[in-house]
């Protein structure tokens, strides 16, 4: 057990003093994931704020005022009033409203004598995410205006009082940052040991390594300890980002959190050793990574697309990939603090990753030793 320790020891030894003298390594490894988080974290952002909408108000009352007042103090929309179906037409070919809101006469009256009062809403299609949300917000404002202006009347007899569990704002980057840390540190810890290694097997070093009576498994944890110690320092420099840029309250159990960053880093890090055998080359090593590390990242982890709208083929695809499972673990542990018993099979499955892919790393080098 002692030799197994330093034969491990040595080989981590060497693979920090390669790492020092490379400083294209430590540049990728230390700022690359600062720039990813703080670049992406405020670009993307899933709330829209601002649509232009044109309002042709045939009404000109109180309630048609109030309701036009609520949608321009919510954010949500930037009023351009229109006063004839010409103005707005023109708005229309000059393409400076996404959406156009014509209020009748009559909505007043209809509004106040319990009868419904109906407008039209006409909304940009060619965005259908902003066409849902501009739907959703002008039910808000409707539900807003018409608690202002029956305030004073007997409230209904029945209501529904919505709630926003665990992002009560809808806030985007709630949602987004917690999932970055899926992109970034996954591709990141896959380029590392795949280019490294690759770069190794390209000057012939690797080759003496393999040549020395060291066993496959002490080489391949000798290797991939000190990536994962510097991969490890990324992920808690990405969770500072995220509580002290992005203000994102973390609510779960931050050993949980370290414990499905190991998994999952050490289990990355094999990966891209192990395309590192396959390949034998940067360029090709570089290829698989961005093809492994970052496709599956967007496509089938959820970070973009919602794996319940996907066929159910596909959703069964996205569990063979562990982007899916790191990046339910760490949503639910910032927004909801959820605990291991709602989160086992992720970390199940988190773990069968890393085990699998240690394995197949120390075979593949077996078979390398092996005349």
């Amino acid at each position: 057990m002692n030799t197994l320790v330093k034969h491990i020891m040595a080989i981590a030894s060497k693979e920090a003093k390669h790492i020092k003298r490379d400083i294209f390594t430590l540049s990728v490894a230390l700022v690359l994931p600062m720039v990813f988080v703080v670049f992406f974290g405020f670009v993307i952002n899933l709330d829209y704020h601002h649509i232009p909408l044109t309002v042709r108000d045939n009404d000109q009352s109180h309630t048609s005022r109030e309701l036009l007042t609520q949608a321009s103090a919510a954010g949500y929309f930037d009023i351009i009033a229109a006063h004839t179906p010409s103005e707005a037409e023109l708005q229309l070919q000059q393409n400076r409203m996404r959406g156009l809101l014509i209020i009748p006469p009559g909505f007043h009256a209809a509004f106040t004598n319990g009868e419904v009062a109906r407008a039209q809403l006409l909304i940009d299609g060619t965005d259908n995410t902003m066409a849902a949300l501009a739907t959703t917000y002008m039910q808000g404002i409707v539900q807003t205006t018409q608690q202002s202006i029956l305030s004073s009347h007997e409230p209904p007899s029945a209501a529904i009082r919505t709630r926003y569990l665990f992002n009560p704002e809808l806030n985007s980057r709630w949602f987004i940052v917690p999932a970055l840390s899926t992109v970034i540190i996954g591709f990141l810890a896959i380029i590392l040991t795949a280019l490294t290694v690759a770069r190794e097997w390209e000057n012939g070093s690797m080759e003496l390594l393999l040549s020395t009576p060291l066993r496959p498994l002490e080489i391949v944890v000798g290797k991939l300890l000190p990536y994962f110690l510097l991969t490890f320092f990324d992920v808690l420099l990405v969770f500072a980002l995220a509580l002290l840029v992005f203000r994102i309250p973390f609510h779960g159990s931050f050993v949980l959190y370290l414990t499905a960053c190991l998994f999952y880093i050490m289990g990355a890090l094999a990966l891209g050793l192990l395309i590192s055998v396959i390949t034998r080359q940067q360029q090709s090593a570089i290829q698989f990574g961005f093809a492994i590390g970052l496709l599956p990242s967007f496509m089938f982890s959820g970070f973009i697309f919602p794996i319940e709208n996907m066929p159910a083929f596909f959703q069964y695809v996205t569990m063979l990939f562990p982007q899916r499972w790191f990046l339910q673990i760490s949503r639910a542990l910032f927004l909801s603090g959820a605990g291991l018993r709602g989160l086992l099979i992720p970390f199940i499955a988190l773990f069968l990753f890393m085990t699998g892919m240690i394995t197949l790393a120390v075979r593949n080098f077996k078979t390398d030793v092996e005349p």
